[in-house]
């Protein structure tokens, strides 16, 4: 057995731990700041770590450089800096989500499309809420939760006990949400069925998982099918949603109209929800996570991007 496997088993009070419990009470700490104090703080930190993670701003730079060509160098490395911050920012605002009160932001956010959402919860079969990584991260789970009636979300463990315990314990403190891993579709589908409300974000490079290339911003991105095969069995109205931060410090959350012939074809499927997402990034190209390798998995053939 691996040594992160052995940690991985063991309590979570046992003394390798410890120093996660730390990190865990420093980042507890950083929550209790004022959200302008922490918006401040995530502008300059971000500027530091853009200078300092030099691997995850090589790997924006290559995203940027196939998905945006045209971007004069100048543009480009202001749009990795503004990346880096708008990360950041959204680290800081998780951590808010995860230990404070963020009803007044889910009372001002600015909500377009809630009828869409409405129609679905009405026809009473779930609704499957597809969405991307933007930069506030988990400070959208509240936002969008707090329109749902039966909430729930997929999500990948984290490989730190510890902190998985963090990131979920703090996720599952809004609106009883109910998660579910990818090991767990088949309860998901039954919690649809029965009128739940799941939101996916489903636009990361999965590896050896990819079942599908689906063109976004005119590269082939490595996609899985599990979406189109969760609206198939469980009947569910699938919508599209983004959720992002207005430059007026205010939160925006977008529903899409109901995608009515979702779960029919699988590549017309990731094809929609790929083109919904450049959409959204191509207004607030700042708030995509361009640190993350989309494009890691490649066609036969291809050149690697990275």
């Amino acid at each position: 057995m691996s040594r992160k496997k052995r940690n991985r088993n063991r309590p979570l009070w046992h003394p390798v731990h410890w120093p996660s419990w730390l990190a865990v009470f420093v980042l507890y700490l950083l929550s209790l700041l004022p959200m302008s104090t922490k918006q401040k703080f995530g502008a300059w930190l971000g500027r530091l770590l853009e200078r300092k993670m030099r691997s995850r701003r090589k790997v924006a730079d290559k995203n940027l450089i196939v998905c945006m060509p045209e971007l004069s160098e100048a543009s480009k490395n202001q749009l990795i800096q503004d990346n880096f911050v708008a990360c950041t920012r959204g680290f800081l605002e998780s951590l808010h989500a995860w230990w404070r009160d963020v009803s007044v932001y889910c009372e001002n956010a600015h909500i377009e499309g809630l009828e869409h959402l409405r129609e679905a919860q009405a026809r009473g079969n779930g609704v499957l809420l597809i969405g991307g990584h933007y930069s506030i991260f988990d400070f959208a789970l509240p936002l969008i939760a707090c329109h749902l009636s039966k909430p729930g979300y997929m999500y990948r463990p984290n490989g730190n006990p510890v902190i998985d315990w963090m990131i979920e314990r703090g996720r599952r403190r809004h609106f009883g949400i109910q998660p579910f891993t990818k090991r767990e579709l088949r309860p998901m589908v039954s919690f649809l069925k029965k009128g739940g409300e799941v939101w996916f974000a489903c636009d990361q490079d999965l590896g050896d998982k990819t079942e599908i290339f689906s063109p976004f911003f005119n590269m082939d991105a490595p996609c899985v099918t599990s979406p189109s095969y969760i609206a198939k069995v469980s009947r569910a109205s699938v919508i599209f949603v983004s959720h992002l931060r207005l430059p007026d410090g205010r939160y925006q959350v977008r529903f899409s109209p109901i995608q009515e012939r979702f779960g029919e074809d699988a590549e017309a499927d990731t094809a929609a929800w790929n083109q919904y997402i450049e959409n959204t990034v191509r207004e607030y190209p700042d708030q995509y996570l361009w640190l993350h390798k989309r494009f890691k998995t490649r066609p036969e053939g291809y050149e690697p991007v990275y």
